[in-house]
């Protein structure tokens, strides 16, 4: 969808066309964003919104920031000296979590072999005594666990992992606890479905983007830290050029120095703007609208002819994972045949999707489950009509197969 106020203000952003990494040259977007980013801590429930922040070019940059500075909080020669100089780290989550974890531990030198994936329930969350389980076992082998990364709101099911319970793992192991909200986070927005993040305060990293359920124009993802101090230590250089120890004004507002990025885009005023024209009220009741549409899809399907959900019962956020059944394989026993059958019709009816134009939903496999169908709802703009409409024309454009 499209925010009219997001628009606005990133015309007026790109207007100013200035950079990030210093109050003198941005002053204004500077103190926007500490403001802003203090007010997500405190919705995340850490006292007084305390803790540190940045706003990265996406989620997978988010989590990889998260990494970065586990890695370096537990071991901080590792910034100087390199992986050699440190022993063999193991990072955790869950299987059903987003690639960019993965993606971030080869980036960081830690290596794929080493994220360890969590064995999911059926509704896709993370199962806490899987995860305790591996942990124990890393150790034994000699293997220094420094990160797990719980999801709030997984890509494909929209499963949030328990917080409580992983919290509770990461403080017995001394463990950093990195939750991945980028899809997710905007639920604390809704005093209707934050409760879904019980035990997000106990994190010491959350991703949260404000361009995903919130609406705001990409690109919005926020990296939010508990510990004040350390996104600095961890990445500073000191390059005397820019960061100057002797202005005339509070070198914390100097950004820069904090980020892995020098020049840095201007994200925040979109947020801002947004969050002063709708009020997190406003943002609550866009988020409800598409949760309660997700529901009134659910609703609608899970006993109608023709569909069959991924699991049961009500999707936690707005995906709905369905399968649609033509006519022929309605009646055929549950076999190999009919799954390989199966397997062959979302494909089909998404490209006739898009050859008429009239609808997108994206489909895929999971684990032993062929292709389904997921429909994520994430813009307010979306109506009751606007589902009627696509259950229509699954069934138009699947009759046939």
């Amino acid at each position: 969808g499209l925010d009219m106020v997001g628009l606005a203000a990133d015309w007026l952003t790109s207007s100013a066309n200035t950079n990030m990494f210093t109050y003198e040259i941005a002053p204004v977007f500077v103190l926007l964003e500490y403001v802003t980013l203090r007010k997500m801590r405190e919705m995340i429930g850490w006292p007084g919104g305390c803790g540190d922040g940045i706003f990265s070019p996406g989620g997978a940059i988010s989590n990889m920031y998260a990494m970065l500075i586990a890695r370096f909080k537990m071991f901080p020669e590792v910034k100087e000296k390199g992986m050699a100089a440190i022993p063999r780290l193991v990072a955790f989550t869950s299987e059903h979590s987003h690639f960019s974890v993965k993606k971030g531990a080869a980036a960081l030198g830690i290596g794929t072999d080493s994220v360890i994936l969590i064995r999911c329930d059926e509704r896709g969350k993370m199962i806490p005594s899987d995860l305790e389980r591996r942990i124990l076992e890393a150790k034994q082998k000699g293997f220094v666990p420094f990160l797990v990364s719980a999801t709030a709101g997984t890509t494909v099911y929209g499963a949030f992992d328990p917080l409580i319970a992983i919290a509770d793992i990461c403080k017995k192991y001394k463990i950093w606890m990195h939750v991945d909200g980028a899809w997710g986070g905007g639920l604390l927005m809704s005093r209707k479905h934050k409760w879904k993040l019980n035990g997000v305060e106990r994190a010491n990293s959350v991703t949260w983007n404000p361009h995903k359920m919130m609406g705001v124009p990409l690109q919005c993802s926020a990296l939010l830290v508990r510990e004040e101090g350390l996104m600095q230590s961890c990445n500073q250089m000191h390059a005397s050029y820019l960061f100057q120890q002797d202005k005339h004004y509070d070198l914390s507002y100097d950004t820069g120095d904090k980020a892995l990025q020098c020049g840095r885009h201007v994200d925040v005023f979109k947020l801002w703007l947004m969050w002063r024209a709708k009020g997190t009220t406003g943002f609550e009741a866009q988020i409800d609208k598409c949760l309660e549409l997700a529901e009134y899809l659910y609703n609608k399907i899970k006993n109608r002819e023709g569909y069959e959900m991924v699991f049961d019962g009500k999707p936690q956020h707005t995906n709905v994972c369905f399968w649609y059944i033509p006519p022929s394989l309605r009646s055929m026993e549950d076999n190999e045949e009919r799954m390989s059958r199966l397997m062959k019709v979302a494909p089909v009816i998404k490209a006739r999707m898009m050859e008429y134009g009239t609808t997108m939903v994206s489909y895929q496999p999971l684990g032993d489950k062929v292709n389904f169908f997921r429909m994520v709802i994430s813009n307010p703009a979306a109506t009751h009509q606007d589902i009627d409409f696509l259950i229509d024309e699954i069934e138009r454009l699947g009759q046939d197969l």
